[in-house]
């Protein structure tokens, strides 16, 4: 059974940092290409951050450019998003995303959510003023 949690979500001034974890169970980890996405209210889910399955190529949307951090330790079964300079726009439920990339390339990774085929339950992040 494929699970993958998050966890780290909660609330922060804006100019803060937090760093959330997604938790992957039921997959090889080391040929998992994953990501972060966002659902703001009122909004549709909005790609945040991928990386390949090796984790040595990332990709980050525009709006958190310069200040996320993506990576993947496959030692741990985990992923993380290093989140800095926290804006008020950057609420949202953040959820995690895998897919298994065995036959794709090293370095390939995904900005598209139909592509992944596993989905975390989310976790909150609220930043205030």
């Amino acid at each position: 059974q494929v699970q993958l949690v998050e966890s780290g979500g909660r609330l922060v001034q804006a100019g803060g940092s937090l760093r959330l974890s997604c938790a992957v169970s039921g997959r090889t980890f080391s040929t998992y290409a994953m990501g972060w996405f966002r659902q703001a209210p009122g909004k549709e889910r909005e790609f945040v951050a991928a990386i390949s399955k090796s984790g040595f190529s990332t990709y980050y949307a525009n709006p958190v450019t310069g200040r996320f951090l993506i990576s993947k330790d496959n030692a741990k079964n985990t992923m993380y998003l290093q989140m800095n300079s926290l804006k008020i726009e950057d609420t949202a439920i953040y959820s995690c995303a895998g897919l298994e990339a065995r036959h794709l390339g090293v370095n390939y990774y995904t900005g598209e959510s139909a592509e992944y085929t596993d989905w975390g339950q989310g976790t909150q992040v609220t930043v205030s003023s």
